[in-house]
């Protein structure tokens, strides 16, 4: 709740006219012996929480740039944590890169730095998300869906629809899901009340989660407002419900494959599934800072982050897309091609990826984030 209110204070009204800009980088020169990262959990492993999974040590060892983890467990977090300084790179979503580009709080990157570019998913490399007039301000990481975790004892079959989470009733074991549920704790969750609309209120005429009219924006509202008498918790951090699922009777949520993966490898009865409205979704980049203190060896981690082994270690980790699409079928990595597919590899247009809500927008007027952001501190507050 810090963060978002700290994010309500910082936020844009809109995102304002960026202009073309030089990278700062012409040359990589020697490494200054660390570099500093805000992240997502479970993006930058050491083999800490399981020793197969390990990317950082043997980068340690072939750079001697040393690699600090700030994790992250929220867009805003990222943005206010940047704004702040003191870092040289975040992997931020879409619905923080544009902020970051438009405060002036990242830089353009020289893609001739990164050898590794070339085996970038054309899908990505210049996705909207990370690249302004043209100009790059950041290297593509990972990508998935925001997926529905569900208990599989309490749904002995996959849920068909968000709407247990945004409804409530009577699940398969005969008890109400009220209180058994839980939300995202971010403004960007918006955007999931929005989709769920777009397939049951169509006369809404909503056309994209991330740009809403009034009308629209109260309906999406309403909704969370329903949805706030379900909910147990409002999770940011990972592992907070990963405890909640496996102790505090939670049964459904909106989650990350991180969370799926780890709960089923703990052999919990847990599974999670995209119902039919689809689902949003993250495309996250790494992005530089505009005052990094150790550009080089931020340079060297972001090539680093494009091996075909990384990206197909971090996508069985994650259970996300890589970046790379090499590396689900190279077999430097623990990825397949079947895993990708399982992972959604094929599913790029379906997803809604997070992107910043501003105000003008192709219906002409729409609600901008910085009103996402205060209203849903409300919603979340009971108001």
């Amino acid at each position: 709740m810090k963060m978002l209110k700290l994010a309500a204070t910082t936020a844009l009204a809109t995102v304002t006219a960026l202009t073309s800009a030089l990278a700062q980088m012409t040359a990589i020169g020697a490494g200054e012996g660390q570099v500093d990262i805000v992240a997502w959990p479970g993006y930058i492993e050491r083999g800490e929480t399981d020793k197969a999974f390990d990317w950082v040590t043997k980068f340690e060892a072939a750079t001697g740039c040393k690699v600090n983890v700030k994790t992250a467990n929220t867009s805003d977090e990222m943005v206010a944590l940047m704004n702040e300084g003191g870092f040289d790179l975040v992997t931020a979503s879409g619905d923080a890169s544009l902020r970051l580009v438009s405060g002036g709080r990242v830089q353009p990157i020289n893609v001739d730095l990164i050898p590794s570019w070339g085996t970038v998913d054309d899908r990505l490399k210049s996705a909207p998300w990370h690249t302004v007039d043209g100009v790059h301000y950041g290297v593509p990481y990972m990508w998935g869906p925001n997926v529905l975790m569900y208990n599989t004892e309490v749904f002995k079959e996959a849920p068909t629809s968000w709407n247990v989470v945004f409804e409530e009733m009577t699940l398969p074991d005969g008890k109400s899901n009220k209180g058994r549920v839980q939300a995202y704790d971010g403004p960007i969750h918006v955007a999931d009340a929005a989709q769920y609309l777009m397939a049951h209120k169509p006369e809404l005429g909503i056309t994209s989660p991330y740009e809403l009219n009034e009308d629209q924006y109260k309906a999406a509202l309403d909704l969370l407002r329903q949805q706030r008498e379900l909910t147990s918790r409002y999770w940011h951090d990972a592992f907070i419900q990963i405890d909640d699922f496996k102790n505090e009777g939670v049964v459904a949520s909106g989650s990350w494959p991180f969370q799926v993966n780890l709960l089923k490898a703990d052999g919990q009865p847990i599974a999670s599934t995209i119902p039919s409205e689809g689902a949003t979704g993250w495309a996250d980049t790494t992005m530089m800072h505009v005052d990094a203190a150790h550009p080089n060896c931020a340079y060297m981690w972001m090539e680093h982050t494009l091996s075909s082994n990384l990206q197909s270690d971090l996508a069985v980790w994650f259970g996300a897309n890589p970046s790379v699409p090499a590396a689900c079928t190279d077999g430097r990595g623990m990825s397949t091609a079947e895993s990708c597919t399982a992972n959604g590899m094929d599913d790029f247009e379906k997803i809604r990826f997070w992107t910043t809500p501003v105000s003008k927008c192709s219906q002409g007027e729409c609600v901008p984030y910085y009103r996402w952001v205060s209203d849903y501190i409300g919603v979340i507050g009971g108001r």
